[in-house]
């Protein structure tokens, strides 16, 4: 199997905090991994070192189409990160610009150097996508639901048909009924441009419907990673409390009184 992603011992401590503690995850070409795990266990560190926002310590290693990143120079850096999507927590839209411009913000400002009569072209047809008609392409985030700027910022992910995408908690904020229709329009999108997908969430909802594969972070480790599938049928008592929600289990044992 053909790894996109592979991450071998995968350390990061700020200062006397050690966040991550040896990571070890490979993520196959082509699927979707769902990252899930409490508050504070390290998700969104280890999506930052891939990035390359956060370099990681000594001994560490995150490579791509089997190409090492750590410690690679700045122009190395800007290849790897050409083939990277993301789609923020928050959105992340600039309240400044008009949606076309948010989501080809990549295309005109990036090294595509996409001129902004064609790069509107192709914002509207990324807005289409998502389901949002040419007319929202003029107007501006606030003029938007937050499941429409969700919708946006998914645009803005594709628009440069990444080989990889990321999503930071994509969900969050959104009803129910939005978060199955954003959940929907992932798992549309990613299977369209056929990426690589790397998903961080506490919506275990969402997490059934984007996954092939879900991988366990606690305590700055992987403790668990399978096929979704294989998820409800796993021991690791970690992940049975987790995926269930239940108050007790040594998820909160371990939590001091």
């Amino acid at each position: 199997m053909t790894h996109k992603i592979e991450l071998k011992n995968v350390i990061k401590s700020f200062g006397p905090k050690k966040v991550l503690q040896g990571v070890d995850l490979a993520v196959p070409q082509g699927s979707s991994m769902v990252i899930i795990g409490g508050s504070g266990t390290g998700k969104s560190v280890a999506l930052k070192c891939i990035l390359g926002l956060i370099k990681p310590d000594a001994g560490s290693s995150i490579l791509i189409d089997g190409h090492e990143t750590v410690g690679v120079g700045a122009r190395e850096r800007d290849g790897f990160m050409r083939k990277f999507g993301m789609l923020f927590q928050g959105g992340a839209l600039f309240d400044s610009l008009p949606v076309w411009h948010n989501v080809a913000f990549g295309l005109i400002h990036g090294k595509e150097d996409v001129n902004k009569e064609a790069a509107k072209i192709l914002a509207i047809e990324k807005l289409d996508a998502v389901g949002l008609g040419k007319n929202v392409a003029d107007l501006y985030p606030a003029e938007l639901s937050g499941g429409m700027q969700k919708r946006v910022s998914l645009a803005r992910a594709i628009a440069t048909n990444p080989e990889i995408i990321f999503f930071d908690e994509p969900t969050t904020g959104l009803d129910p009924i939005m978060a199955d229709v954003i959940n929907d329009l992932i798992v549309k999108c990613v299977k369209e441009l056929g990426a690589t997908a790397i998903t961080i969430t506490h919506d275990m909802a969402s997490a059934r419907k984007i996954a092939d594969h879900i991988a366990m972070i606690h305590m700055g480790k992987i403790i668990w990673t399978g096929a979704i599938a294989e998820m409800d049928k796993c021991d690791n008592p970690y992940v049975d409390q987790f995926i269930h929600g239940r108050a007790n289990g040594p998820i909160t044992d371990a939590i001091p009184a």
